[in-house]
């Protein structure tokens, strides 16, 4: 009897976060280089009502201007805000005390994956050239621990994250740019088909709507446990100087992760037990308004990005204000606690956001 109170007792103080979580299966989205300034507050007025940047002015006006910033991040964003944001958490709205920063110097891309993926600023990677990441990320924790191996995948737009992950070393299977998928179903050989004869405006980086489309098949196919789907339009577009289609390429990735979610939560496999992180790699600047084009040290304020959660174990905490100063080399160990698990490696981490699970 004593054994069985003493049990009984042990049971009744083991942390919630050990003895209640429900999340099995993790997906990492990102899209390149957008702003906080439009996820918090939707269409920029001087950037929309300007036809420098914005071709159709009345067009887009109509689609995505309203008088408040509550009312046009809804229209800009409509699952972030009517799902996430009332069933999860979204940080980094900076004009409510919201502050999310990167920790590298650089505050470009590879730089920004590296350090979302890896949980480290390393100031060896300065540049966006195709280089094998030295580093560990998160997904090469994962995918060694026997649980699983061989469940982690990703497809990106950007032709390197491959080098990112460091697809050779460590096996991890990565599409991205031009990659036609390999043994392709009669979708994907649509998509594969659509991909080779499309022309991409952006060289060796293909559409979004490509990548998406690809990695739904392929979850649909192979079910990973722990996925990256990363987009890179929004980036794109901003340097472009074409503020219209950055504002629908944002709406449109919103549009591709509502799909995926209700996609998985139709699945038994993926239903009330997956979450989903998404961030950005960088921000953008602000002032004066043609910045808005660019990233960078040169370019103020870049540093500022945002993040959302989604998922069994995330308190629906909504727009978190007021909050501690949290930054970009905390996602990588916020993924693997997700699932249980503390991700240790030949460099340092940061820390959990323990906000997301309690």
């Amino acid at each position: 009897m004593k054994f069985i109170l003493a049990l009984l007792l042990l049971i009744s103080i083991v942390p919630k976060s050990i003895a209640q979580r429900q999340t099995e299966n993790v997906i990492l989205i990102t899209t390149d280089g957008l702003r906080w300034q439009e996820m918090f507050g939707g269409a920029d007025s001087s950037l929309l009502f300007d036809p420098t940047y914005t071709s159709d002015t009345a067009k887009l006006i109509k689609q995505f201007w309203a008088n408040t910033p509550e009312e046009r991040r809804q229209k800009l964003f409509p699952f972030f805000w009517s799902t996430i944001a009332k069933q999860g958490q979204l940080y980094g709205n900076r004009w409510n005390g919201s502050k999310m920063n990167i920790s590298n110097t650089y505050w470009f891309s590879y730089p920004g994956y590296n350090e979302i993926l890896s949980g480290f600023a390393d100031e060896r990677i300065n540049s966006n050239d195709k280089i094998d990441n030295p580093n560990t990320t998160v997904f090469e924790f994962i995918n060694n621990q026997p649980k699983y191996k061989g469940k982690v995948a990703s497809y990106a737009t950007w032709d390197v994250v491959p080098h990112i992950i460091n697809e050779k070393r460590t096996g991890i299977p990565v599409n991205a740019g031009h990659e036609p998928v390999a043994n392709p179903n009669p979708r994907e050989q649509l998509l594969n088909d659509i991909q080779d004869k499309l022309p991409s405006p952006w060289g060796e980086t293909r559409q979004d709507f490509i990548t998406y489309y690809m990695a739904k098949e392929y979850i649909q196919k192979n079910k990973p446990k722990v996925f990256f789907l990363s987009f890179d339009e929004t980036d794109d577009f901003a340097h472009a100087g074409k503020y219209d289609q950055y504002l629908l390429t944002a709406n449109l990735v919103d549009k591709f992760v509502a799909d995926l979610w209700t996609y998985l939560q139709s699945q038994p496999e993926y239903k009330g037990k997956t979450t989903i992180l998404l961030t950005t790699d960088h921000g953008r600047g602000h002032t004066p308004k043609a910045r808005w084009k660019d990233h960078g040290t040169k370019t103020p304020d870049c540093f500022q990005i945002w993040m959302g959660a989604l998922g069994p174990d995330t308190p629906a905490k909504g727009e978190v204000k007021h909050a501690e100063v949290l930054f970009q080399n905390q996602i990588a160990q916020t993924l693997a606690k997700a699932l249980g698990l503390h991700f240790t490696c030949e460099h340092p981490v940061g820390d959990a956001i323990q906000t997301v699970f309690k």
